[in-house]
């Protein structure tokens, strides 16, 4: 038997801010398990936990979530109404479309059309 991915684990100052708005984006319950560590699970979707950790974001992420989404525009709207950053414009190659996004904390994701 292969292993299984269990959640993904974010590093981040505030994990139960953080956590509310992947919540919002994604849907699901927040979860505030301790001072240090929060949780959601959207529907369908993997658990995304949120650490905390001491130091802040100090360059890019060497890995970060693609989010698969209907329409690029209004998901990058909705984001940004709950606190996150787009970083650059909107990219279309010949795989598809992508916004690259940061959330409140500054760590990059992707909303991807395609």
């Amino acid at each position: 038997m292969h292993p299984r991915l269990g959640q993904i684990v974010i590093d981040c100052r505030d994990p139960h801010v953080l956590v509310r708005f992947w919540a919002a984006l994604f849907g699901g319950d927040p979860v505030d398990r301790a001072a240090d560590w929060s949780y959601v699970e959207p529907p369908g979707g993997v658990r995304l936990a949120f650490q905390q950790v001491p130091e802040g974001k100090a360059g890019k992420n060497r890995l970060h979530l693609d989010v698969e989404v209907a329409a690029i525009e209004p998901a990058a709207a909705r984001a940004v109404e709950l606190g996150a950053t787009r970083l650059g414009a909107t990219v279309t190659d010949a795989q598809g479309s992508f916004q690259v996004m940061a959330d409140p904390e500054g760590n990059e994701f992707c909303f991807v059309h395609g």
